[in-house]
């Protein structure tokens, strides 16, 4: 045997030089686990596994506390929303399409009537502007109607917020 075979292998472990991690084992060994562990939770959370462990609190937490709005089963009061008188969308056509509509709206309480008319003036710029962009099929038949009256719901809502509007009523509609 050789000089040289003999002294590599009297060469004690502590003396041969270390490798250090090449950046495959790094990402293999350290950033690969972590990211599944954060793919993992995310994933859980985003599934709501957890809502079911944590429905039972809110459950206990809702019972203890009293409703925030209170049922009102009584006759509602109806306020007179002015007539409107607007042009319909007729597109390409020549011939205009008008719409006049009478509107009574059903409010929880007396107390409402002064805060919808301190909000009047948006309530009919909302309905206005919903107004002139219909068209006459879109007025056609029950769910017409429907639709029409679910429409004015929302945008009455949003405008007079916090009031509760309980319904929309068509008293008069004319569409020539």
């Amino acid at each position: 045997m050789s000089a040289q075979a003999l002294d590599d292998d009297d060469v004690s472990p502590d003396q041969l030089p270390r490798k250090k991690f090449s950046g495959k084992k790094l990402v293999l060994f350290v950033l690969l686990p972590l990211l599944l562990l954060i793919g993992g939770g995310a994933a859980v959370y985003f599934s709501g596994v957890l809502d079911m462990f944590g429905a039972k609190k809110e459950e206990a937490h809702h019972e203890e506390k009293p409703a925030e709005e209170p049922v009102i089963d009584g006759p509602g009061v109806f306020y007179t929303v002015p007539d409107l008188l607007v042009n319909l969308n007729s597109g390409n056509q020549r011939r205009q399409n008008f719409l006049k509509i009478s509107i009574a709206i059903e409010l929880a309480s007396q107390q409402d009537v002064a805060a919808i008319e301190r909000v009047m003036p948006r309530i009919i710029d909302n309905f206005q502007v919903y107004l002139r962009e219909l068209r006459l099929d879109d007025l056609r038949g029950s769910a017409g109607m429907y639709r029409l009256r679910e429409e004015l719901l929302l945008r009455i809502s949003q405008a007079a917020q916090p009031v509760r509007i309980r319904d929309v009523l068509f008293r008069e509609m004319l569409v020539q």
